[in-house]
Formats: structure tokens, C-alpha cells, sequence
């Protein structure tokens, strides 16, 4: 892993999030793409289980930063990361369609993850249900088609399981 990569990739896809993102959401819900729940999902696929365990704590401290109360997203986002490495070494998640439902499922429980425990420190929404379920949606459409230019800058090989060594 090239953490100094990761470091300002990370920063500026938190800058992205909290200021750009809002302009690309549909106003009426406050539905709008989530870009740490696509890279948390991005780097539980593409880097070893313990890299990906620091990623998503560190993923989720940031999404805590931009949006929500402190401690939410960081306990939801590591424990959905740290899943979501161990099952990609059970499934393969390389194509697209399985990223988009990758995306799609850990928007669901770290929605619904994150919603519980802010319930527990007495912050609620009206419409959290529709909110989670709309943003997941939007964040698996898009998401699969952010992976390439994240595999570029953080230099992964994607053909790492080639018959010729």
C-alpha cells in the first residue's frame, strides 16, 4: 500500500464530498453519492485484510468529519470494511456488477449501522430509511465506474492472477 497516496487521495475525496457532492445530489431527499462508502469499498477489494481493516477505520473517521456525529461512521465503516475484505476472499469482486452490489449492500448496513448508533447519542431523521436506501443506490451506480481511475492513482495491478510470472 502507497499511504502517502492514500493520505491525499483520501483528503481530497473528503474535500470532494463535503463541497462538490452536495451540487450533484437531488435536493428533495438530500440524496446524493457517497465517495466513502465507494472507496471504503474500492480498498477492501483491492488491498490484503489488514490493510483494508486501517482503511475503513480511517475512511470512516473522515465520513464522521464530513457528515454525521463523531464515532458512527468509524465503528460502522471498519466493521463493514473488515467484512467485506474477508468475503472478497471468498468472492471474487472484480467485475462490475458484483462492486455495484458490493457498494450497494455495505451502503445498506453501514447506513442502517450508522443510523442505530447515532440513535443511541439521540440524533434521529424523519426520513433516514429513504435517504440510506437512495444514497446506496446512487453510490453502486456510480461507483463501479470511479474504480478505474482510483486503480490508476493508487497504482494497483489488476492482473496480478496471471498464468505467466
Amino acid at each position: 500500500m502507497r499511504w502517502l497516496r492514500f493520505a491525499v487521495f483520501l483528503i481530497a475525496v473528503t474535500v470532494i464530498q463535503a463541497g462538490l457532492i452536495e451540487r450533484l445530489g437531488v435536493t428533495s431527499l438530500s440524496i446524493k453519492p457517497n465517495l466513502h462508502l465507494i472507496i471504503l469499498v474500492f480498498f477492501a477489494i483491492y488491498s490484503t485484510p489488514s490493510e483494508a481493516i486501517i482503511t475503513s477505520f480511517v475512511i470512516g473517521f473522515m465520513a464522521d468529519i464530513v457528515a454525521g456525529p463523531m464515532g458512527s461512521h468509524t465503528i460502522a465503516y471498519g466493521i463493514i470494511g473488515t467484512a467485506i475484505s474477508y468475503l472478497h476472499a471468498l468472492v471474487a469482486m472484480r467485475f462490475w456488477l458484483y462492486q455495484a452490489i458490493a457498494i450497494f449492500v455495505c451502503g445498506l448496513l453501514a447506513g442502517f449501522l450508522g443510523y442505530m448508533l447515532s440513535r443511541l447519542k439521540g440524533l434521529s431523521s424523519e426520513n433516514a430509511a429513504a435517504v440510506i436506501f437512495w444514497t446506496s443506490v446512487y453510490s453502486a451506480v456510480i461507483g463501479p465506474l470511479l474504480f478505474r481511475p482510483f486503480i490508476w492513482w493508487m497504482r494497483i495491478k489488476s492482473h496480478r492472477m496471471s498464468k505467466y510470472r
